[in-house]
This record gives structure tokens, sequence and C-alpha cells, in this order.
């Protein structure tokens, strides 16, 4: 998936939060949207997805040379993001049997690969509700990068992980991200993104 921003704005209100981006995610590489809390990288972050309208300018989207419409993207993506709610009332067999009912999985993969990827065979039958706030956040990552998608947007990815867990995000995307278009919003580049190809400082707009 190539991904060409030409003169984006967004503005609230009368506030612009950020303007005139022209940017390239090229296909197949990693880029972080690196800046402080607030500087709009989490509302760049929602205009690629298809979310969120930008104020001014347009996104390119193009995957195998062909063009894909801003109506159409959401069929080609898988996202984490803070602001994502998992469904409290589900296990997390049924979490993954209710998203990979709109998803495929990667080729190999099944629900129990992806609870063994997760590594929680032994609560497997537990409810999300139940689950600590880094549990969570594994089986948010594991739902986006099982998804046989080309393109994947991780907003703050290591949220709630620990030392451990940021460990089997990193091995993680080193063995599903390869041939996609990974875009990674962070203010913790050093942990979650250093890895990346390219990066976009969105304060410099």
């Amino acid at each position: 998936m190539r991904i060409e921003l030409q003169h984006i704005g967004k503005k609230f209100n009368s506030e612009w939060i950020f303007r005139n981006i022209f940017f390239l995610f090229e296909e197949q590489r990693i880029s972080a949207i690196l800046g402080r809390n607030g500087s709009g990288k989490s509302t760049l972050l929602q205009i690629v997805a298809g979310n969120l309208h930008p104020t001014e300018g347009r996104i390119v989207y193009t995957y195998r040379g062909k063009d894909i419409t801003n109506d159409n993207i959401f069929k080609y993506l898988a996202m984490v993001a803070p602001y994502q709610e998992l469904i409290e009332e589900f296990t997390i067999r049924e979490m993954l049997s209710f998203h990979f009912s709109f998803k495929s999985y990667l080729s190999g993969y099944s629900h129990e690969k992806a609870i063994d990827l997760l590594g929680f065979s032994s609560i497997k039958h537990k409810s999300i509700h139940q689950l600590s706030s880094g549990m969570k956040q594994r089986v948010k990552l594991v739902l986006a990068l099982l998804s046989d998608v080309p393109l994947l947007l991780l907003d703050e990815p290591t949220m709630n992980l620990d030392k451990g867990g940021i460990d089997w995000y990193l091995d993680l995307i080193q063995q599903l991200g390869k041939r996609r278009t990974i875009i990674i919003c962070s203010n913790m580049h050093q942990t979650e993104s250093a890895f990346a190809d390219t990066n976009l400082q969105i304060e410099n707009y």
C-alpha cells in the first residue's frame, strides 16, 4: 500500500492542528509519525484510516497499481489505538471469532495459533473484562497483525505493555510486519518505532 498525503491540513473550530503536510508513506516500508502528546499524531492517523476527513488536501492510496477510494480504504487496513475498545463481555476466543469474521487471517494462522501467540492458553475462556490492561493491548495487537491486510496503523502500540510485553511486540513486528506498509504514531520513538524506515515530525507542520 502506497499512501501520498497532498497538502493535508486539519482544524477544529478555528484552530489548525497541522497544515500543508506533503508526505509519502512508501509501500512495504515502516514509517513513524512523531511528536509530543497533543501534537496531532492520532488525528493524522485517523485521517489516513478514513475515520476523519481533512479540512484541506487529499490522500491518494495505491495498492498493486490500483487507486483505492477513501470510502473503501477500511477494507485494506487494520488498526490499534488507545481509543479502540474491545468487547468486554467476549472471551478471547469469541473476540477472535468476531474480528476474523470481518478480516481474514494471514496464511497459516488460526484461533489456536493466535492464542498461542498471545501466550494466554490457560485463560483463553476468560472474558476480556477480566484481563489486565497489558493483556488487552496484546489482544489488540494480535487482532491487527494477524489480519491479512496490506496496511497496519499502530497508535502508541506499546501502551500498557511492560518490558516483556514490549519485547514481545518488537518480535511480533519483525515476524509479521514484512511486506506490509506500517505507520506507527509514537512519542516514545526509541521504544516502539526506532526501527522505522522514515519519520514524519508532525510538529514541523
